[in-house]
């Protein structure tokens, strides 16, 4: 269903290999393994992500399962807690429970019930469920994320929410046929899932077959109209999974136009860009490349002491930019230390205020109120604050990246400079270009998420004030009087906020913290790149030089060969990326129609 994507792919991996291989004959060992290893092995291991949300009774289970092709997970009848599941493609049938510890433990696949998304309970220490399987869907190497289904979406587990749909490729939104767009689901768009993943939204009207003709065009007249208040032009294909999983009447379930359409998405929208961010990077590193090529020929006209000399003198200057560069980073570890301070200040001073307003909050409010709506209350100013508080934060870590790397472009135009000067005035200038690439797809992926929302999701707010609010609340009597239920009520709601900054605080430094580590490491490998990949080079033509089974004669051919072979694979990667976004790849998708999109059985 991918072939045209897949044959771009491989197209983009061979060019990268290619540079990757140049790397290795001019002896740039380290820039050959960043090639192998960010690029070359991250575009074969790379996986679309398909997240699958719904409330439950949407006919979710049956939905997953008429994608895959087959029943192959238990469908629920009851809302339970339940483990997310990760489905992708294995050879036969196998399951591994991963904990949030990290370790893993393989199960029998029959086992798997156990945690079933909508109709199983889990351990409260298990992180997901990775089950393989061979579906024609999951061969296309595609990861389909199965959330637990709930009565309301916003008590959805909040990683789903704040970690996975962020990072998922597409995200299928189910509605119900029989109550198409509830309002609760319609505030979970607005409030949560529109603001990371408006772009890659596909809305699933499940249910289909229990609809009439003239319902049907009802229906589907009532969803565009609701859903295109709060999304442009939004997708939207209603499927029968039902009708799909029955014997020969997949073309009749609506589910090959929806598959043709997230394979078409997946290479014109999503794989484009994997494909572009690759290339852009291979185009950087041909340009370092370049320079090795250049230092390269020009250790050909230095005698073996003065080639010895200028190794040395190189090795100076990179420990001089080690300094430099560690100098950066304690830098970067005080500013990310303020910010820690900062936020814990603004966390204490929130928590202060919060408690100082409850006796009002609690006094100006009816009994009845009070135990329905305190807990929720609780819930949004808690939400409200980590919202506005991580906007500020995120604010702060951006304005560290820009700083660094502006002060990073510095350091290496110095770098420059003086390799230029150490290999001598004939050498072509060396423009390093910055690997922003990294920058941009490590670190600002986290703001692009939004931090605030992250950090008022990943704790599950909601879930944890309900929880120690509401026992505490719940315990008094009906026949108390009012004064006495609201006493106690001011006692246990500020242990109720104390309890959740306790758990915040910690998950707020070490959302920072990540952040930090993901500049930090940028740091190092652009301010020492340039130096590493001469340094290791005019070193390999020491060896040669010193092994003394080749002439000078042989050595400069060859040097002229790996600058052809280079001119050459830069010119590679240009054209791919050129075409990439002149051309369709949609054109070269096999986009599956009536039954042929996915065949009713999972072989």
């Amino acid at each position: 269903m991918l072939e045209g994507f897949r044959e771009r792919k491989l197209d983009v991996t061979v060019a990268l290999q290619e540079l990757s291989d140049i790397a290795g004959g001019l002896g740039a060992k380290s820039l050959k393994e960043r090639l192998d290893r960010d690029l070359v092995k991250k575009m074969e291991e790379d996986r679309f992500h398909l997240v699958v949300v719904g409330e439950f009774n949407h006919g979710k289970s049956s939905f997953v399962n008429a994608l895959l092709g087959e029943t192959v997970l238990p469908v629920g009848v009851t809302p339970t807690t339940a483990a997310i599941h990760h489905l992708k493609y294995a050879d036969t049938p196998e399951a591994t429970v991963v904990y949030s510890s990290g370790k893993r433990e393989t199960i029998p696949f029959g086992e798997t019930k156990r945690f079933a998304v909508g109709g199983g309970t889990s351990p409260e220490d298990v992180d997901y469920l990775e089950v393989g399987y061979p579906a024609p869907l999951l061969k296309e190497r595609i990861l389909l994320v199965d959330t637990p289904g709930v009565n309301d979406l916003s008590l959805q587990r909040a990683d789903i929410t704040y970690s996975y749909i962020p990072r998922a490729d597409a995200v299928l939104f189910l509605l119900d046929a029989g109550q198409i767009l509830k309002e609760s689901e319609r505030q979970f768009l607005q409030d949560k899932l529109l603001k990371a993943s408006r772009d890659k939204i596909v809305f699933v009207i499940t249910k289909w077959d229990i609809l009439n003709e003239d319902e049907k065009k009802e229906a589907l007249a009532y969803a565009r109209t609701q859903l295109a208040n709060l999304v442009k032009d939004p997708v939207v294909f209603p499927v029968s999974a039902e009708t799909a999983l029955q014997g020969g009447k997949m073309a009749e379930s609506g589910m090959p136009e929806l598959l043709a359409h997230l394979t078409t998405f997946l290479a014109e929208e999503r794989g484009r860009i994997l494909l572009d961010n690759a290339l852009g990077e291979g185009l950087n590193v041909a340009a370092l490349l370049g320079k090795g090529v250049d230092a390269r020929r020009r250790s050909l006209a230095m005698k073996t002491d003065e080639l010895e000399r200028r190794i040395k003198m190189l090795e100076e200057d990179l420990a001089g930019a080690a300094g430099t560069i560690e100098q950066r980073r304690i830098k970067i570890r005080e500013e990310i230390s303020g910010i820690k301070v900062s936020a814990q200040k603004d966390l204490d001073h929130f928590v202060e205020e919060t408690i100082r307003q409850l006796p009002n909050v609690i006094d100006s409010a009816k009994r009845e109120d009070l135990r329905k709506f305190l807990p929720a209350f609780l819930q949004d100013t808690f939400k409200t604050w980590a919202e506005a508080e991580g906007k500020e934060i995120g604010g702060k870590l951006e304005a560290l990246a820009e700083k660094t790397i502006a002060l990073i472009k510095e350091d290496a135009n110095d770098a420059t400079k003086r390799v230029a000067q150490t290999l001598g005035q004939e050498v072509k200038k060396l423009d390093v270009q910055i690997d922003t690439f990294r920058y941009d797809a490590g670190v600002a992926a986290v703001l692009l998420v939004g931090i605030g929302t992250a950090v008022a999701g990943s704790l599950m707010i909601g879930a944890m004030i309900a929880l120690l609010g509401a026992p505490a609340l719940a315990l008094f009597v009906r026949d108390r009087v009012d004064a006495e239920y609201k006493k106690q009520a001011k006692e246990q709601a500020p242990d109720v906020i104390r309890n959740a900054a306790k758990q915040v605080g910690p998950k707020v430094d070490e959302m920072i913290e990540d952040f930090a580590k993901k500049l930090d490491a940028w740091v190092v490998t652009a301010g020492e790149e340039l130096y590493r990949e001469v340094l290791e080079v005019l070193n390999a033509a020491h060896a040669v030089r010193a092994k003394g089974d080749k002439t000078d004669e042989v050595i400069l051919a060859e040097v002229d060969a790996q600058d052809a072979r280079l001119a050459k694979a830069r010119t590679r990667v240009e054209e791919l990326r050129a075409t990439l976004w002149g051309t369709h790849l949609g054109d070269k998708v096999r986009v599956a129609e009536s039954s042929a999109a996915l065949p009713a059985s999972g072989a």
